[in-house]
């Protein structure tokens, strides 16, 4: 039987160890990526007042939302979006897509959201990796990017940046794709949200600067 409150009490024991490392005043907050978990499940950690989620797939968040309707949950929109699930998204007003990877589907949303009379708040996705299987703008556009997307998209609101490390276990590779990410984001005026880390590198992206981490395997492995 999983000890919910254990692996929590864990990971908040290496988030603080890190943060303080970085700064005490540095603020760090966790979104628990509950892809693969049950509905009873992030019941549990609701119960260890755990209160972000996030979800890779629509669909999938559209089942999670309405079946932990009764819970005020918050809940985030991580994986890659597909222009055809655009409305749906919407639909669920999340508070926050982390994966706003091109200024085409910016544009597309952007779109849907004056049709609608919504907004979106929104990381850009920076492929600081250079990796041909990640999604996201390379650094050298991101800037002009996120001020394209600043300037024409006036119904997406952009918090800041998101990267995923480098998928690699040479660890001064997977620290470059953060620090990458980080000082494009510091040059960002207003910019709050810096999404890096998950379960095997998160420790690694607090040294470099993240202020959320998406959380999945450490918290929902069997």
């Amino acid at each position: 039987m999983t000890d919910y409150s254990q692996r929590i009490d864990a990971l908040i024991t290496k988030i603080e160890k890190a943060r303080t490392a970085y700064s005490r005043h540095h603020i760090v907050k966790i979104v628990a990526v509950s892809k693969n978990a049950s509905p009873e499940a992030i019941q549990h950690y609701y119960n260890c007042s755990q209160r972000a989620f996030g979800e890779n797939k629509v669909q999938d968040l559209k089942i999670k939302m309405h079946s932990l309707e009764h819970l005020p949950l918050e809940w985030h929109m991580i994986g890659s979006l597909q222009e055809n699930k655009i409305n749906a998204l919407l639909s669920l007003k999340p508070a926050l897509l982390h994966s706003l990877d091109s200024l085409k589907l910016a544009l597309n949303i952007e779109k849907r959201c004056e049709t609608l009379g919504v907004t979106l708040n929104a990381l850009l996705q920076v492929n600081s990796a250079y990796e041909e299987s990640k999604s996201g703008v390379v650094p050298e556009e991101a800037l002009e990017t996120y001020s394209q997307i600043s300037e024409t998209c006036k119904h997406l609101k952009l918090k800041g940046l998101m990267c995923i490390g480098a998928h690699t276990d040479d660890e001064k590779k997977i620290e470059r794709s953060f620090i990458t990410t980080k000082k494009l984001f510091d040059q960002i005026k207003n910019a709050s949200v810096l999404s890096m880390g998950m379960s095997d590198d998160f420790e690694l992206a607090i040294a470099c600067g993240a202020n959320l981490l998406r959380i999945g395997s450490f918290l929902f492995k069997e």
